[in-house]
């Protein structure tokens, strides 16, 4: 595992943002990082990266202990970072941000940078303290996918960014993880994850709800259209754990709670006619946890 945590918890006063967290990452591909604004995918980051320390649980990403000094050097060190402020030196100019931050990095790839340069279409002479929103988020996209790092950690990546420059983003991610970088990201952006994501992540209250392999996990959970001969027996599906279910006329909607055949049946003992199941999209798994996880 490239990443992997142990219990880790981060509090802030009474606030707990982390929870206990125990995370796996694989090494290869892109891990989507996807939860509610403010229940602690930046706090996770932030931890994994040695930019705060947790009060207590474990950690390691690249073999080196997040809570380590030397270790979370050497982190920062082998890792692409967008952060989600996406703070830069604002006296810099975009040229001149790019030469400081390359000096650092012996695997940094000036073809690369070039390619992005042309893509993102970035001022180079402007300060950076004078660039919009979606200018710094590019910037900072720069800086981590020309490092030639093993490990990209991307904090909310297309923020601020059009529908076009997105596209550019979401192709030149999965460039980095075709060419061997694992990829982390967080984002709120459910299509973005769907899109380009092997392996999800849902956060909740700072705890990993649900993971898996995204394809995986589309086909165990399951939206299933019941047709019965009368009105759907609504109090006798309880013991179906069923989620997000709908009646109208003689058609039950509901969403499994990952036991797509165990409710199949169950709907059948209860007389529908007919059971239909369906793949779900991400919009719908994500949906299904987080209201789960609130009840």
């Amino acid at each position: 595992m490239i990443i992997e945590t142990r219990q880790l918890t981060k509090n802030y006063g009474p606030v707990v943002a982390v929870s206990d967290l125990r995370l796996r990452v694989p090494a290869g591909g892109i891990s989507a990082f996807l939860g509610p604004n403010g229940h602690g995918k930046s706090t996770t980051i932030k931890m994994l990266l040695g930019m705060t320390r947790p009060a207590s649980g474990t950690g390691q990403v690249l073999g080196h202990n997040i809570t380590d000094p030397t270790g979370s050097l050497e982190i920062r060190r082998r890792t692409g970072f967008v952060s989600e402020d996406k703070l830069l030196y604002g006296y810099m100019s975009v040229r001149q941000m790019l030469a400081f931050t390359r000096s650092f990095y012996p695997t940094w790839q000036p073809q690369r940078e070039k390619e992005l340069l042309a893509r993102f279409e970035l001022p180079l002479d402007r300060k950076v303290k004078q660039l919009s929103k979606g200018m710094r988020t590019k910037l900072a996209l720069i800086l981590a996918l020309a490092r030639g790092a093993e490990l990209l950690i991307l904090d909310e990546p297309s923020e601020g960014l059009d529908p076009v420059v997105t596209e550019i983003m979401l192709q030149e991610v999965v460039r980095s993880a075709a060419e061997g970088a694992t990829v982390f990201f967080s984002s709120h952006q459910l299509s973005e994850a769907e899109r380009i994501a092997d392996h999800i992540f849902i956060l909740k209250r700072g705890q990993v709800v649900l993971e898996g392999r995204l394809d995986e996990l589309q086909s165990k959970y399951r939206r299933l259209n019941a047709v019965f001969a009368g009105a759907p027996p609504l109090e006798e599906l309880r013991p179906l754990n069923l989620l997000h279910t709908q009646a109208e006329g003689h058609v039950l909607s509901t969403l499994t709670n990952g036991q797509a055949e165990t409710a199949i049946a169950g709907l059948r003992q209860l007389g529908a006619l007919s059971v239909e199941a369906h793949p779900v999209n991400l919009r719908e798994l994500f949906l299904q946890v987080v209201q789960e996880q609130a009840q």
